[in-house]
């Protein structure tokens, strides 16, 4: 719309997805340009001359860069263009006399930079920080990572870099080095972008202005549209894209000193840009970043050539050795959550202690006399937490307990048994319930025909900030199969949420009218797809002004099914005027009558959600306001109006 409203004579666009090139036809439509943009429903590698378009043009726009900047395909999709659709370029005396004889391409270049960040919310996501959590040592489960790689050498099982906002981190994050240009590309010049994959790893210096732990590389580009206007994916631009980083693995944590030198290496071998820190030059000399040197001595440096072929000999050989253990980011930043664990083992040391007390003071079931739990009758935990989980493993420690995990991977499985090995756990406490389970499609089971579960553990909500698909389905039979005195994990969760305002949120849920979109008509048909709440939200670094104080809005109880209700009116008076834009909401995980977790604490694994409201409501301060919440198939609604 923006080529036709320019002056373009013929203006073509292609969308592989049917619903947006649905979308898309009824914009141009509805904006009196159906008849000057043809619209094809098909990806443009897919395109041909003269059967989708009549000849070849001499502009291609595209804006397929992710944070990564190759990530979705600019390079395939352009050397295809310039070899099928695209004029070819001219020079000289020919493009000076016909421009339109030229082919050209927006964006014409990018410049990538990077730089090296000390980062806490990093580093949690992406390796083991912890030794010990629930009174398990986990010394020999370092091989744990996330499945996100900086190596310069392609893996189809590892994702090359992960993407943060680092604005809006919590805790924030420091810069190590200044931010260095580490490649350039020029969009329209074909044999540079055939040549790209080809072009040889390339090493790249990053001065350390500041001293630090290497937790990643942070990577941004800067897209130069054409010879005067560019646009910028830095840390301190506000644009729809996120820095793409490349976290570091060294187990220990390396720490760089200012006046150094990280040495990373470059390369785009599978069409990918990776960058992978490789050594520090510190004092002259370098040293692998994976040697991890002691900040006490010379700098950890190597004095010969002789030794640091040894050393360099040894660290491929334990490299090798390693087995590694990929976990989800959230399944690491869960691992290196010792309060969460903490938790749990507390909660369940009570309950154990209590049900062994009752079975010696009340006897068998046959009314005999009260005999000491034994090895042959144990009590039965199930964990069926998503993914990776120490669950198990912590009600396997105790003793008399027999414990059934749902871990599914066999690697993560045999991490859980050398972990158990480790900790002294007896042999055969622990299990794997999906191993030996007679019904695979069953959510749960009895351990046996003549047992009932213990306890059993429950994850209630997912990373994003959102309830589990189908909890209470799931805690209403896990409640059927818990013996006398036995517990479902949690018991309940109370949600709780606050009233704010945050142009932020409504930025990001829906098309704010035609402004943004340069007066286009665009907003109803965007808008048709709004989700109501907003997940995978860092509540602790949003934009907004809070105008009440937290409130509890609905409360779920897995133990007691009489306790619960899918709806509820919730009273809530503002302590500061404003516009109520959005209500973010939170739980606190009530394991037992004493002990909880939230999932707003600063060291949780999970995010928040907030319901945006499609019609913001102005509110004085001292105003009561009232809150309709409603409970149905796993998802929070809430309506907020005034209270009359």
């Amino acid at each position: 719309m923006c080529a036709k409203k320019a002056g373009a004579g013929e203006v073509y666009a292609c969308e592989l997805s049917k619903t947006m090139y649905e979308l898309a036809c009824e914009v141009v439509a509805a904006n009196g340009m159906g008849g000057g943009i043809k619209i094809l429903h098909k990806k443009s590698l897919e395109m041909e001359v003269p059967k989708d378009i009549p000849h070849r043009v001499s502009l291609v726009v595209t804006e397929t860069v992710d944070a990564g900047l190759f990530g979705e395909g600019i390079i395939e999709s352009l050397i295809h263009a310039w070899h099928h659709l695209l004029l070819p370029p001219q020079s000289g005396e020919t493009a000076s006399r016909d421009p339109s004889a030229t082919g050209r391409v927006i964006p014409a270049r990018a410049t990538v930079f990077a730089m090296a960040v000390e980062c806490l919310e990093i580093r949690r996501h992406n390796k083991l920080c912890v030794s010990e959590v629930g009174g398990l040592s986990l010394a020999s489960a370092e091989q744990l990572r996330s499945p996100v790689s900086c190596s310069t050498e392609p893996d189809d099982s590892m994702e090359p870099y992960t993407t943060e906002r680092l604005s809006r981190l919590p805790g924030g994050y420091t810069a190590l080095t200044e931010p260095l240009t580490v490649l350039r590309i020029d969009f329209n010049n074909v044999q540079e972008l055939e040549g790209l994959s080809a072009r040889p790893v390339q090493r790249v210096r990053l001065p350390v202005v500041r001293g630090g732990e290497l937790d990643a590389l942070a990577v941004w580009f800067q897209l130069h549209l054409d010879e005067e206007s560019g646009l910028s994916t830095g840390p301190h631009e506000d644009t729809c894209w996120e820095q793409a980083i490349y976290p570091e693995h060294a187990g220990k944590g390396f720490l760089l000193q200012g006046g150094d030198e990280l040495i990373v290496e470059v390369s785009c071998l599978d069409a990918y840009l990776r960058l992978c820190s490789v050594a520090v030059s510190r004092g002259g000399q370098e040293i692998g970043v994976g040697a991890t040197p002691d900040p006490r001595d010379s700098g950890g440096l190597v004095p010969n050539a002789e030794a640091e072929l040894c050393s360099a000999l040894a660290s491929l050989q334990t490299r090798q050795q390693q087995d590694v253990c990929m976990l989800e980011c959230s399944e690491m930043a869960l691992l290196n959550n010792s309060d969460y664990h903490r938790s749990f083992a507390g909660a369940l040391s009570k309950l154990v202690s209590r049900l062994k007390a009752q079975s010696t003071s009340t006897g068998d079931s046959d009314g005999g006399p009260a005999q000491e739990p034994c090895a042959a009758d144990p009590l039965y935990i199930l964990d069926v937490s998503e993914g990776f989980s120490l669950l198990s493993l912590i009600a396997a420690s105790h003793g008399g307990v027999k414990a059934y995990s749902s871990v599914e991977k066999s690697k993560q499985q045999e991490v859980l048994e050398r972990l158990a090995r480790a900790n002294g756990v007896p042999e055969g406490s622990l299990e794997f319930w999906l191993n030996h389970g007679e019904d695979e499609q069953g959510p749960l089971q009895r351990p046996s025909r003549e047992k009932l579960w213990s306890a059993i553990f429950l994850d209630c909500v997912e990373t994003c900030g959102l309830v589990r698909q189908k909890l209470m389905e799931k805690a209403s039979l896990a409640r059927c199969l818990l013996e006398r005195g036995g517990r479902v994990y949690p018991h309940k969760m109370v949600v709780l949420g606050v009233l704010v305002e945050s142009d932020t949120l409504l930025l990001e849920s829906a098309v704010q009218g035609r402004e943004a979109t340069l007066g286009f008509n665009i907003a109803p048909f965007i808008n048709q797809f709004t989700v109501p709440v907003h997940v995978f939200l860092d509540f602790s670094t949003l934009a907004c002004r809070h105008l009440s104080e937290p409130a509890e809005l609905f409360v779920l109880d897995l133990m007691n099914a009489n306790a619960n209700y899918d709806h509820r009116e919730v009273q809530i008076r503002t302590t500061s005027s404003g516009r109520i834009t959005a209500v973010p909401f939170w739980y606190d995980i009530h394991l037992d009558e004493d002990i909880r977790v939230s999932t707003l604490a600063p060291n949780s694994h999970w995010k928040q959600a907030a319901v945006v409201l499609q019609r913001p409501l102005e509110v004085a301060a001292g105003e009561q306001v009232r809150l309709a919440v409603k409970f149905r198939n796993s998802s929070i609604s809430i309506e907020v109006r005034r209270d009359e």
